[in-house]
């Protein structure tokens, strides 16, 4: 096999493609054949020593990803050799095999592809739990979207737009605008050239957004707060902007707001029985054609430096996906 290997975390440019042996799978493990892996924020993190999990060195990065089933270790009886499964361990999937938790992988449905499997998880579970579980998103009620055409972002537009609420995607592009509509969006805000707290006025008549999904944190997080509805919830989805923004507290007494923390993965640890709910009913809406990721494109799995460098450009528009 062959695989990413990072030695010392010290950026993207310290990872060497290398060859390793083909491990076996231990008591509770399966060895997946991957087809496809996704690069999401805390792929280039981890690299650069700064995402909260700090796996011991040498690891192969690769949060997520999906391939088919080569190998079963003692114990394990849901899984057989030659299915196909989603997983997302954390580590290990920027490479050509791996070895995974069979308790964190996904059986696949027939007709669910391996780019558009090893995309899903992260960002549906994330946006599901965020807006279904943490935000009690009601229909009819107004959601705005920061950092919309981003994997989170536009996995939160699907999943608001099936619970029946009006959406609001702000982005900073006209392109990634047009992403939003037309995967569902009722309205957009370019925030690189728009006033965000004026534009969301505008689309909600004064009244303001009941919940606010922000995975960007930085710059906007005060002007869109300021702007929430009355009883809004506000969802610190994560800070891909870089800074941890400050809110002071008297707006959320003067708004009656609430600042909620989504924190998918100890969700799921936590609360597996619901976390498994969960996932069932989001693999029931990609069958029904509910929700589907949107690839930004994919690329082979030898030029994942190149595929960071994009990832770090910020022209990404939904996921990227490295396949084999």
């Amino acid at each position: 096999m062959h695989a990413w290997l990072c030695t010392n975390p010290t950026g993207v440019e310290a990872l060497t493609w290398t060859e390793l042996p083909t491990p076996t799978p231990n008591a509770g493990e399966v060895l997946i054949e991957i087809k496809a892996a996704s690069l999401n924020f805390p792929d280039l993190l981890i690299v650069q020593n700064k995402y909260q999990m700090k796996p011991p060195l040498p690891f192969v990065p690769g949060s997520e990803y999906a391939g088919v089933v080569a190998a079963v270790g003692e114990g394990v009886t849901h899984l057989k050799v030659g299915q196909n499964v989603a997983c997302l361990s954390g580590t290990g999937g920027f490479g050509t095999h791996t070895l995974a938790p069979a308790a964190l992988c996904m059986p696949l449905p027939d007709g669910f592809s391996h780019v558009d499997a090893a995309a899903f998880i992260m960002i549906y579970a994330t946006s599901h739990h965020a807006l279904v579980d943490r935000a009690q998103l009601k229909a009819g009620e107004t959601v705005l979207v920061l950092g919309a055409a981003g994997g989170v972002g536009t996995a939160a537009i699907q999943i608001a737009k099936a619970m029946g609420a009006r959406v609001i995607a702000a982005a900073s592009s006209d392109e990634k605008c047009a992403l939003c509509t037309s995967i569902g969006a009722d309205a957009t805000i370019n925030y690189s050239k728009d006033n965000l707290r004026e534009a969301i006025k505008t689309l909600t008549d004064g009244k303001g957004p009941d919940v606010i999904y922000d995975p960007v944190g930085g710059d906007f997080a005060e002007p869109a707060f300021r702007s929430i509805a009355w009883r809004g919830r506000y969802l610190v989805v994560g800070f891909a902007s870089g800074p941890i923004p400050a809110l002071p507290f008297n707006l959320a007494l003067l708004k009656g707001a609430s600042i909620v923390g989504v924190f998918w993965g100890d969700f799921a640890k936590r609360e597996p029985k619901a976390n498994a709910a969960m996932m069932g009913e989001l693999a029931q809406w990609y069958a029904q054609g509910k929700i589907k990721p949107v690839i930004d494109r994919t690329m082979p799995m030898a030029e994942l430096p190149a595929a960071y460098a994009h990832m770090g450009s910020r022209g990404v528009m939904g996921k990227l996906v490295m396949v084999n």
